[in-house]
């Protein structure tokens, strides 16, 4: 299968180059739909959601649905994720389906298909996947996100407390798990320029641990949850990410989201965590 556009690593240097380095995640969880005035049903979701898409993905570079959220309401719901990606990217944002896959054989071929695959109504420029089953193990997505231009981000150093007794395990070579994630996506983006498609999650909150890992050699992007509600300020990024900063791209969601439910409000939060955000790079 030939590539059908641009790769996803130059498009998101193109992005964040003319819209400024952000990714605002939508994320529809139940207290957020609360916050709007808003029903938690079907109803309430679309209206959630295709409110932030008009607000904002005309304005920021990246928009990144947590499919969580939307599966959670059937297949009604999933219908409102493939209507958000789908408007999100016709008003130029580039889109991340939030859904951290990860399995084995042709049930990763399956998830390939449905996040990745030309035609597919899940298809997003990128998806989120799990690479704990072993790095190999995401080949088919790898693979396919490859021949169509799009890009796949590696969970490698999350911010959630349980993440360390896995990911800051040792394996016999000394590398933490971690480590080996990283080097993995590295070898996959090896030559790319001006950046490879094959990025990782690194968490704005992990605090030292980004000094003990080396993420200088991902020639990738590394998506950073964490700024705003879940406690780290712009200013961490220097600490966690040092001279991979120029690759980093910050994402907020419920900072930007309580901005709602006015589409004034959701661009003018937005653009303070951008604000924020570029201070913090400078």
């Amino acid at each position: 299968m030939p590539m059908t556009r641009e790769a996803f690593g130059a498009r998101l240097v193109a992005a964040m180059a003319a819209r400024g380095p952000l990714c605002v995640g939508i994320d529809p969880h139940p207290q957020l739909l609360a916050q709007w005035g808003l029903s938690d049903d079907v109803a309430g979701l679309e209206r959630f959601s295709l409110t932030v898409v008009e607000a904002l993905a005309a304005r920021v570079a990246v928009l990144k649905p947590q499919c969580a959220f939307f599966e959670r309401h059937g297949s009604r719901g999933v219908a409102v994720l493939e209507r958000v990606l789908a408007e999100g990217m016709s008003a130029g944002a580039l889109m991340i389906a939030d859904a951290k896959r990860g399995d084995i054989g042709s049930t990763m071929a399956a998830y390939a298909d449905a996040f990745v695959g030309e035609g597919s109504p899940l298809a997003a420029d990128a998806v989120t996947a799990s690479a704990y089953l072993g790095f190999g193990s995401l080949r088919p997505l790898l693979d396919l996100a490859a021949e169509t231009g799009r890009g796949v981000f590696v969970l490698a150093l999350t911010s959630n407390p349980e993440g360390p007794q896995v990911q800051h395990a040792r394996l016999a070579d000394g590398r933490t798990v971690a480590q080996s994630m990283l080097d993995a996506a590295g070898a996959e983006n090896a030559g790319a320029r001006p950046l490879g498609s094959v990025g990782a999650v690194v968490g704005a909150t992990i605090g030292g641990a980004g000094a003990t890992h080396d993420l200088s050699g991902v020639n990738g992007p590394l998506l950073a949850p964490g700024i705003g509600a879940q406690g780290a300020g712009p200013g961490e990024l220097r600490q966690v990410f040092g001279a991979a900063l120029p690759h980093v791209l910050p994402s907020s969601s419920r900072e930007v989201l309580r901005g709602g439910p006015t589409v004034d409000g959701l661009r003018e939060a937005a653009a303070r965590t951008l604000d924020d955000v570029l201070a913090a790079l400078r």
